[in-house]
C-alpha cells in the first residue's frame, strides 16, 4: 500500500513532530500527542474508544495541513 506525505508540523523539531499522510484507499494518517488524561475522560462520554484506537492533539498549525489532505483524499 502506497502513502503521500502531506507534511509536517513547520514549528517542530526532526524527531516527534505532528505529521499529516493520506493512503491509496483515500484514508488519512495523523501523527500527533497523545491527549493527556483529562481529555481521554471528558471525550470518552460522546465517543467511548476501542483498544485499538487513541485520542490525539494537533495545534491549529496543522489546520492546512489536513485540509490539504482532505483535498488528496477526495480528488482520488
Amino acid at each position: 500500500m502506497g502513502y503521500t506525505f502531506i507534511g509536517k508540523d513547520p514549528e517542530s523539531d526532526v524527531n516527534g513532530c505532528p505529521a499529516v499522510w493520506v493512503d491509496d484507499d483515500r484514508r488519512l494518517l495523523i501523527q500527533g500527542r497523545q491527549a493527556g488524561g483529562d481529555a481521554q475522560a471528558r471525550t470518552l462520554t460522546d465517543s467511548p474508544r476501542s483498544e485499538d484506537e487513541t485520542l490525539i492533539v494537533l495545534e491549529p498549525r496543522m489546520i492546512p495541513l489536513l485540509k490539504e489532505a482532505i483535498r488528496v483524499a477526495e480528488s482520488g
